[in-house]
C-alpha cells in the first residue's frame, strides 16, 4: 500500500469486510500530553524510570501518567480504564491498594516513617528474610535494586582481592555495569575494563572468562529462557573452584518466581543474593543477603550504609507482603495465571498460522516475541490495539495476585482481535501505515554478544 500514514483509514473501502479492522478510537491522552509537555526541558528523557518512559509507547495513543490503580487495575491522568499487565515495572506483586499491605502502610505512617535511632522492622523484616530465602544468613536492606547489586560486587572485591566481573542480564544504572552498554559515556575506561559479559547458559563462556582476578560472577537466575539443565549448579562449582562469589540478581525472580526466589526454585544457593521490585508490593526497598563471612565485611572494612535503609513505611510493607506471599501460595496463583496467558496467546498465534509471533518465558511473568525485519513496529501494532482495548501491554505478562479469571479472558479476547490484525499487516506488507504515532524504541541499541574475555593483567 503506497499511501502516507495519515492516510490510512480503518474506514477506506479495502478494508470493509476485507481485512480485520483497527480500534474504532484510540485513548484520549489530552492530559497525558499535556503533563508530558510541561516535563519537556524539565526531566531529562521526560521520565524517572526509562521503562515507563515514552520511548517504550506508540507515542500519540498510549497514555502517558497514571494516576491510580486498584487490583490489577489502573486509570490514567485522562480517566481511561486499563487492565495492567507490567505492574509497575515489576514491584507489583500483590496488586494496587492491595488491603494487608495498605492496613501495614497505614498504620506505621500513624507512629512515624523514618527515625533517629534504628526501628524493631529492621530486625523483624530481616528475621522473616532470613527464614524464607535460602542462604539469607545475614541481611541489609537499601532502595533500589542498583544499590545492592552494587554492594555485591564491592564486598566480592573485598572479599576475594580481586577486581573483574562478569555478568548476564540487567543489573542496574551504576558504573560497574552499565559500562557494558553503548549508554556508558561519563564512566572511565579503567571501569569498562573490569567488566565482562558472558553468554547465559553458555558455561564455556563463563570458564573462557574467568581468570584468578576474577572476583565474582553476577547474573540474573533466569529471566525468559529457563537455566539449562546443569547450568546452575555448573556455575557454583566453577565460581566454588575458582574462588570467585557466585551473585544472584533476583530482582525479577524473588518472591514471584518462588517465596525464596531462583534460590528455592532450582535448588542452588548463592553467596550473595539481591531482591527487590516485589517485596515490598510497590514501596522503595531492596535486600542483600548472603553468607556470614562475606557479608560480615559489611561491618567495618565495605561501607554499605544508608539513611532510608531503615525507613519504616517500605519495612512495614515488606512484612505484610512477604506474609502474604508466603501464607496465600502468591507464587502458585501468578503462574496459573500467567500459564494461562502464555498458552493462550501461542495457540491463538499457531491457529492463525503465526510463527513469527510467540509468548515464552516464565509463567508468572512471559514475553511476546516478534521475528522478522519489523520486529519493533509488530510489537508496537500490537501495543496500539492492545490499547484500544483497555489493556496496558508493553510485550510482557507480568502478573500479580489480583488478575482475576475475567481479567485473563479479556486479555485473551483482546488478543483474538488484535492478532488478525497483525497477521493482516504482515501479509499486506503495511505495518508501519497501520501506526497511530511513532513506534516504540530499544532501551538499549546494543543488546546482546558482549561477551569479551578479560585482558590480561598488567
Amino acid at each position: 500500500m503506497n499511501a502516507s500514514r495519515q492516510e490510512y483509514d480503518v474506514d477506506d473501502a479495502d478494508d470493509a469486510g476485507s481485512r480485520p479492522g483497527l480500534a474504532p478510537s484510540y485513548p484520549d491522552i489530552t492530559r497525558s500530553n499535556a503533563l508530558f509537555e510541561r516535563a519537556s526541558g524539565l526531566i531529562p528523557a521526560g521520565t524517572q524510570t526509562l521503562a515507563k518512559g515514552p520511548q517504550q509507547w506508540v507515542r500519540g495513543v498510549a497514555p502517558k501518567y497514571l494516576a491510580r490503580g486498584r487490583g490489577a487495575r489502573v486509570w490514567d491522568v485522562d480517566g481511561n480504564e486499563f487492565i495492567d499487565l507490567v505492574m509497575g515495572v515489576g514491584p507489583i506483586s500483590l496488586g494496587y491498594a492491595y488491603p494487608a499491605v495498605d492496613r501495614a502502610i497505614a498504620a506505621q505512617l500513624a507512629e512515624g516513617i523514618t527515625f533517629s535511632l534504628m526501628h524493631p522492622l529492621e530486625v523483624e523484616v530481616a528475621e522473616l528474610v532470613r527464614e524464607v530465602v535460602p542462604g539469607a544468613e545475614m541481611v541489609r536492606f537499601s532502595k533500589t535494586g542498583a544499590d545492592v547489586t552494587s554492594a555485591a560486587v564491592r564486598l566480592a572485591r573485598a572479599y576475594t582481592g580481586r577486581r573483574k566481573v562478569l555478568c548476564a542480564g540487567y543489573h542496574g544504572w551504576h558504573d560497574w555495569y552499565i559500562a557494558v552498554t553503548d549508554r556508558s559515556a561519563g564512566i572511565p575506561e579503567e571501569a569498562k575494563d573490569l567488566t565482562f559479559t558472558f553468554q547465559y547458559n553458555d558455561l564455556a563462556t563463563v570458564d573462557d572468562a574467568l581468570d584468578d582476578d576474577t572476583a565474582c560472577v553476577i547474573l540474573e537466575p533466569t529471566v525468559f529462557e529457563p537455566p539449562a539443565p546443569g547450568f546452575l549448579e555448573g556455575l557454583r562449582e566453577l565460581c566454588t573452584r575458582r574462588g570467585a562469589l557466585l551473585v544472584f540478581d533476583e530482582m525479577w525472580t524473588g518472591f514471584r518466581l518462588a517465596l525464596g526466589g531462583a534460590q528455592e526454585r532450582f535448588g542452588v544457593t548463592a553467596d550473595l543474593a539481591c531482591f527487590s521490585k516485589a517485596v515490598a508490593n510497590g514501596m522503595p526497598l531492596s535486600i542483600l543477603t548472603g553468607r556470614r563471612d562475606v557479608m560480615r565485611l559489611c561491618e567495618r572494612d565495605v561501607f554499605f550504609f544508608t539513611t532510608f535503609g531503615g525507613e519504616a513505611l517500605s519495612l512495614a510493607a515488606a512484612k505484610a507482603t512477604i506474609e502474604e506471599i508466603r501464607d496465600l501460595s502468591v507464587p502458585a496463583r501468578l503462574a496459573q495465571q500467567g500459564r494461562k496467558l502464555k498458552d493462550g496467546y501461542n495457540t491463538l498465534a499457531r491457529a492463525l498460522d503465526m510463527p513469527y509471533t510467540t509468548c515464552a518465558g516464565l509463567d508468572c511473568r512471559s514475553i511476546v516475541t516478534f521475528s522478522g525485519p519489523e520486529p519493533l513496529v509488530m510489537k508496537s501494532l500490537v501495543q496500539q490495539e492492545m490499547l484500544a482495548r483497555g489493556v496496558l501491554w508493553g510485550g510482557f505478562h507480568t502478573m500479580c495476585f489480583s488478575h482475576t479469571d475475567a481479567d485473563v479472558a479479556r486479555v485473551l479476547a483482546a488478543y483474538e482481535e488484535v492478532l488478525p490484525i497483525l497477521k493482516d499487516a504482515v501479509s499486506r506488507g503495511d505495518l508501519a501505515l497501520r501506526l497511530r504515532g511513532e513506534p516504540v524504541e530499544p532501551v538499549f541499541r546494543k543488546t546482546h554478544n558482549f561477551h569479551v574475555k578479560p585482558k590480561p593483567r598488567a
